[in-house]
């Protein structure tokens, strides 16, 4: 499993061009991964809405666009350098997200009380978390009876196109990546994180074993990203 002190550090160093490597790795489509993510969100119409590893803020930012009236959105990392760029993008649009906040917290031991949130969304965090199992009970924690889940994460891609996309992944993404933050080791262990991280049935069987239900998974792009979805 990660290392938290080391997950924290090199998002901390890559913060400032985060969002520029991710639009060029991914050639935009993450963008498109994001919007299917925020689109199942407001098919659930929640009012409270929890992203956790929030990052640069991207979801909590798209989800304060399209809630309904009153809505809440509390975008939540722990690391500090990702929550200033989340900050700053939200002071670009002054009043743009009146209902839209970011506070730093851990996942394994959240600072929310009980039953506070309709909706719980982790989009590319899940797989850097260090206890998987701890962060989706504390996620049921918090969670209403009836709310939901949304993961959003790098999957295993379909079996012919394995060998390009490892191929990619450790040749080709940390020289791109770290070309543009000048910290190709963060790369390196982004790479290898996704590598090793358990395909989409995987993902299902953590989430079952935490109790949750109604578990649905749709695969993205060939496989490499999937959105699963689950109800306390």
């Amino acid at each position: 499993m990660p290392d938290p002190a080391v997950v924290k550090s090199l998002f901390g160093r890559i913060a400032h061009r985060y969002d520029l490597a991710n639009r060029v790795l991914s050639l935009g489509i993450d963008g498109h991964w994001r919007t299917r993510l925020v689109a199942a969100v407001r098919k659930a119409h929640p009012i409270d809405v929890l992203d956790l590893a929030t990052g640069s803020g991207d979801v909590a930012l798209a989800l304060g666009q399209g809630l309904p009236g009153g809505a809440h959105i509390l975008g939540m990392d722990f690391c500090v350098p990702m929550l200033e760029e989340a900050n700053l993008k939200k002071d670009r649009a002054p009043g743009a997200f009146p209902y839209v906040n970011f506070r730093q917290g851990d996942a394994l031991n959240l600072p929310l009380p009980d039953s506070s949130y309709d909706a719980v969304t982790i989009a590319f965090g899940y797989r850097n978390i260090s206890d998987r199992a701890r962060c989706l009970s504390e996620i049921q924690r918090v969670l209403r009876p009836g709310g939901s889940l949304f993961v959003l994460e790098f999957s295993q891609p379909w079996p012919w196109i394995r060998p390009i996309y490892a191929f990619h992944l450790k040749h080709v993404v940390p020289i791109i990546a770290g070309a543009l933050t000048r910290d190709r080791t963060a790369y390196d262990y982004l790479a290898e994180s996704i590598d090793r991280f358990p395909g989409i049935d995987g993902v299902r069987q953590e989430i079952q074993n935490a109790g949750f239900r109604d578990i649905s998974a749709s695969a993205m792009t060939m496989g490499i990203v999937a959105l699963h979805v689950g109800r306390r």
